[in-house]
């Protein structure tokens, strides 16, 4: 591993242990967290810190002049997010107990750093025909992915297809492609390398979908969260102009605050409401260095967004067949921080991924060890996994597009249901099924992906045949037949079923995945959890970094984990009829809220 990712590795775990509580002792409840701060700010409200921070105010409706004005006196707006009635500005630590007051503030964010999410690896990989897809696979012709991340470097693997290139570090100028990192470049090229420099053996999962990149990290890929919520907003803005579809984000911060006052996410939600299909990566903050425990509740934001396709990552073992891919221990599991929702989405191969290189960035020139033929970079983590998944989409999009031309496109909810209802679940060293909060529904699989979106005619209504005709349920990969998980995890439940014949409000664009009215668990005051995750020897939240060690998680009185085999139950009781059991992976056990209909 690099210095420079050792470097960010180690400034990363220092961020989780610093920004959020902790809470060390059975029965202990969480640090205290003041009304409209988020954690970070909050701790340094209350520790008296008095230096400037760097935040994001969020206003109430046609606020921002009366928040610019107050700040005029103690602090300086830096510039507006107008659509999403925000201001970024400079405060005082000292002030911002007083600015949280004013009635037209609704929440104040840090601007926190966004990293990138990968990490070394010495592995090689085998990406395409775990994917079910062959060089003769539809490329994803079209279809426009916008890359939020370090930059894009031009390269022969790219062609013309990098339409469009804007720098957000630098105010959001239009610029010729760059990326002194080498990340986005990476990621750019899983989703749509052509693998013409290795005579298409490193090829891309859409290697014809077109590419906007939205430079947003710097050289040691940092970057700040407001020009992430910029590049987001101008890619929402101008999503016509630009031919924009699908947004990818390999990126990510730790957790500070609840989805609904994280201005990160709110951006997130945002474009998916305009259309846009967001995929996120889970974080890489799965499992703890000192004991090699996994870890719950490590999602980043902006995974955390509800309407999101949340990304963890998979070891594929260089192998085609999927009856050896294993979760990668280092990929972040659920729930989310705060609100408690069900995360991720769902895993795909990001362990040991070749792609392009940027040949004048960081990290291809500080880490010879991590390059292939000379023009290529193996890295792995769900920043590697997130990009698998957008080319994925792509060719989602795609193959709805040839076969219905005249049909309404698919709404980001709909590509959802569609990767998870297609997904096949994976197992663990034992046989038994990851829990949702570890893998989702199960492993992206990208060839029933396609087939079943070339099989939805959304002109039709959903209370009668969407599905025309009917599609089998499992794909054929390596001689292999594999069934898919036939589920989707929707707000707080699975629902299991044969056919995807779902309520309409599922697939409407304005409707995001996920409500205001989960379950919260906790007081009002403090973190939603409570004091009964209980890890190992009845040690409540031990780590200092708040990731729940272990695969012993006990949440309010029952068990995710182990214990209950492939059973995760979430709420108070199971004899409670306001809790939600999540049902096993083949689907024998349906929750209490059904969203798939059997025929």
């Amino acid at each position: 591993m690099s210095s420079t990712i050792l470097q960010h590795r180690s400034t990363f775990v220092l961020l989780v242990s610093l920004i959020l509580p902790a809470v060390t002792a059975h029965g202990q409840t969480p640090a205290r967290r003041l009304p409209k701060l988020d954690a970070s700010l909050s701790a340094s409200v209350l520790a008296r810190q008095s230096d400037t921070k760097q935040v994001i105010i969020r206003t109430t409706s046609g606020g921002i002049p009366a928040v610019t004005k107050a700040l005029s006196a103690n602090g300086q707006a830096l510039r507006v997010f107008s659509t999403m009635n925000a201001v970024l500005a400079q405060v005082p630590a000292a002030a911002l107990e007083g600015l949280s007051r004013n009635p037209f503030v609704e929440s104040i964010s840090s601007d926190a750093v966004v990293v990138a999410t990968q990490t070394s690896t010495t592995d090689s990989s085998t990406l395409r025909g775990t994917l079910g897809l062959t060089n003769e696979s539809p490329g994803g012709y079209g279809v426009g992915i916008a890359v939020i991340d370090s930059g894009l470097e031009a390269s022969p693997e790219f062609g013309d297809r990098i339409i469009a290139f804007y720098d957000f570090t630098k105010s959001g100028n239009s610029a010729s492609p760059t990326d002194e990192y080498g990340h986005g470049t990476h990621v750019a090229g899983l989703i749509a390398g052509n693998g013409d420099l290795s005579a298409q053996r490193y090829r891309g999962v859409a290697p014809k979908a077109r590419l906007i990149g939205l430079k947003v990290l710097d050289q040691n890929g940092a970057g700040y969260t407001s020009n992430v919520i910029d590049a987001i907003t101008y890619a929402t803005k101008h999503k016509s102009r630009l031919g924009i579809d699908i947004i990818n984000l390999s990126l990510g911060h730790p957790i500070l605050e609840p989805a609904a006052t994280d201005p990160l996410v709110q951006a997130v939600e945002a474009a998916v409401r305009a259309g846009i299909v967001v995929v996120a990566a889970a974080g890489n903050v799965g499992v703890s260095a000192a004991t090699g425990q996994p870890g719950y509740a490590g999602i980043l934001s902006p995974g955390n967004a509800p309407s999101a396709i949340t990304v963890g990552s998979a070891r594929t073992l260089d192998t085609i067949g999927r009856g050896d891919d294993r979760v990668a221990n280092y990929s972040s599991r659920g729930p989310t921080w705060y609100d408690a929702r069900p995360k991720p989405d769902l895993i795909a191969p990001g362990h040991g991924l070749v792609a392009t290189a940027a040949k004048s960035s960081s990290l291809y020139l500080n880490n010879p060890s991590l390059r292939v033929d000379g023009a290529y970079l193996r890295l792995n983590g769900t920043s590697m996994a997130t990009a698998v998944v957008s080319g994925t989409v792509a060719l989602v999009l795609r193959a709805n597009r040839i076969a219905f031309p005249s049909a309404p496109p698919l709404t980001p909810n709909a590509v959802k249901g569609i990767l998870q209802f297609t997904a096949l679940p994976a197992r663990d060293d034992q046989g038994v099924p990851y829990d949702v909060l570890t893998q989702g529904t199960g492993s992206v699989n990208a060839a029933g992906a396609m087939e079943l979106a070339a099989h939805i005619n959304t002109a039709l209504p959903v209370s009668s045949a969407w599905l025309t005709p009917t599609v089998n349920p499992w794909t054929v990969i390596d001689g292999q037949t594999l069934s898919w998980s036939e589920s989707i995890i929707w707000n707080d439940a699975v629902a299991f079923g044969p056919t995807l014949s779902v309520n309409q409000p599922a697939w409407s664009t304005n409707i995001v995945w996920g409500s205001d009215d989960n379950i919260v668990w906790g007081s009002d005051d403090n973190i939603v959890w409570g004091s009964n995750i209980v890890w190992d020897d009845n040690i409540v939240w031990g780590s200092d970094d708040n990731i729940v060690w272990g695969s012993n998680v006990v949440w309010g009185n029952q068990m995710i984990g182990s214990s209950y085999g492939t059973s995760v139950t979430w709420g108070l009781a199971v004899d409670d009829p306001a809790s939600t059991v999540w049902g096993n992976l083949n689907g024998t056990t349906t929750s209490s809220w059904s969203l798939l209909t059997a025929p």
